[in-house]
């Protein structure tokens, strides 16, 4: 589902410093998304996309270390609406799939 330019985006990640340098927030700003990160010592703020990242992982791109970037991306894009946002139920939202959820609450 094509949602257009997302507003008000929230990047969520821990204290890594990947994530943490200038460089990566500035590039975050010029997107237009808000950073956050985990609280030190706190690893439950995170517990959503740790959860989210481990299933990417292991499956959507389990053998991608040898993939070019393109083919990443049609990866990520086919795995993330196809099967995870259409079909994949999570217990936060009532098993039910992120579609679902949305057109219920929308």
């Amino acid at each position: 589902m094509n949602r257009g330019y997302p507003r008000g985006v929230i990047h969520h990640s821990d204290r890594g410093i990947q994530y943490a340098c200038g460089e990566y927030r500035q590039q975050l700003g010029r997107c237009g998304l808000m950073a956050s990160m985990s609280r030190r010592g706190n690893c439950y703020d995170n517990a959503a996309m740790e959860a989210f990242w481990s299933t990417l992982k292991r499956e959507a791109l389990e053998e991608s270390a040898h993939w070019s970037k393109d083919r990443v991306r049609r990866e990520l894009f086919e795995y993330i609406e196809s099967i995870y946002n259409q079909s994949r139920l999570h217990s936060s939202l009532g098993y039910r799939s992120p579609v679902d959820f949305e057109h219920q609450n929308n």
